[in-house]
């Protein structure tokens, strides 16, 4: 199958090797303090820091220390090994060893004291190089998992951080508990006259528009999914749910997996029926209307799949602005 639409996706860009096996080394943290090609990526409340933008490419690069910058790191402190960078256009060279480090209020504050100065993965993903991309979302998907899972689901025992950051051991049973990330189906549905259709979400601004969205459930293949949510949501019923590709959405733990649909036959694009809770408007948009600048319709932002599905059907990047893209997963991706 062809990658060149997955390619085009901000989040799912990657330039490094995650280095299952060393995972495995008992004093793997030791080992790589003790490098001093190691480097550090400081996150604080899911932001980082930018280093100066490289001139070469043209884009912002995030700030990765050496550990010796944070020598007051707890040694008990949560570390997440990221692997190996791949990337040989990086200022580190390839191989360099790259950790996740979560920082207290006071550590960040050190580093950068101004809060405006730290920025989040949607502002600045579409800018970010292919390995810097790829590490932030690697780094806020597993972090995102040990702020929700630091009890054993057995036994409510204090859990332990084994396997450098990516497994959760209880002392109490023995169990294991890993990483988890919850797949949600996107789709960009299309009528005979070759519109599409978008909702607004019930915690949106007034004219801001997305595709139809949704948690895959237990049992459940993607493609139901995509079935059942959009009849859920619209009252449509849509058939040959076709893949286009997917993206991690760590925010908090999601991969978004999209797919195009048409009515199904029988189906008419009239009687929609929004659902009322998650979905208050519904409508058909044509491509003249997602390119006029003038519409006042706000889309989804440029780190999300559903703008690039959009962009993709249209040929072309949509003429209306992108807004920022909520929080709430899987609405507004």
């Amino acid at each position: 199958m062809s990658f060149r639409f997955t390619a085009r996706l901000p989040l799912s860009r990657h330039a490094v090797d995650r280095d299952h096996d060393a995972r495995a080394e008992p004093e793997l943290f030791d080992r790589l303090w003790a490098d001093a090609g190691t480097r550090l990526l400081p996150l604080w409340k899911g932001k980082v820091l930018l280093a100066d933008s490289d001139a070469a490419l043209g884009t912002p690069r995030l700030t990765l220390l050496p550990a010796a910058d944070l020598a007051d790191l707890d040694a008990s402190a949560l570390r997440v090994y990221l692997g190996k960078s791949l990337a040989e256009d990086a200022a580190e060279p390839v191989g360099t060893a790259l950790v996740a480090v979560p920082l207290t209020d006071d550590q960040a504050q050190g580093l950068e004291p101004d809060e405006s100065g730290w920025v989040g993965l949607r502002a600045i993903a579409t800018r970010l190089s292919d390995r810097d991309a790829g590490i932030l979302t690697e780094a806020l998907g597993i972090l995102n998992w040990h702020d929700s899972h630091p009890f054993c689901p057995r036994c409510g025992e204090a859990t332990e951080v084994r396997s450098g950051g990516w497994v959760r051991h209880c002392p109490a049973d023995g169990s294991q508990v890993f990483p988890r990330t919850d797949a949600a189906v996107i789709v960009l549905i299309t009528d005979e006259q070759d519109r599409v259709l978008l909702g607004s979400n019930a915690m949106w601004e007034a004219n801001r528009y997305s595709l139809l969205a949704g948690f895959v459930e237990p049992g459940e293949s993607f493609e139901a999914a995509v079935v059942r949510e959009v009849f859920e949501e619209s009252g449509m019923r849509v058939a040959d749910p076709v893949y286009r590709g997917s993206q991690p959405w760590p925010f908090p733990a999601s991969i978004m997996v999209g797919f195009t649909a048409r009515l199904a036959d029988g189906q008419t694009a009239g009687g929609l029926v929004p659902d009322g809770t998650e979905i208050l408007d519904l409508r058909w948009f044509s491509r003249a209307e997602l390119t006029d600048p003038d519409s006042g319709i706000t889309l989804p932002g440029a780190s999300s799949i559903a703008r690039a599905l959009l962009d993709d059907w249209l040929g072309q990047p949509a003429g209306v602005r992108g807004g920022g893209d909520p929080g709430q997963v899987p609405q507004g991706v």
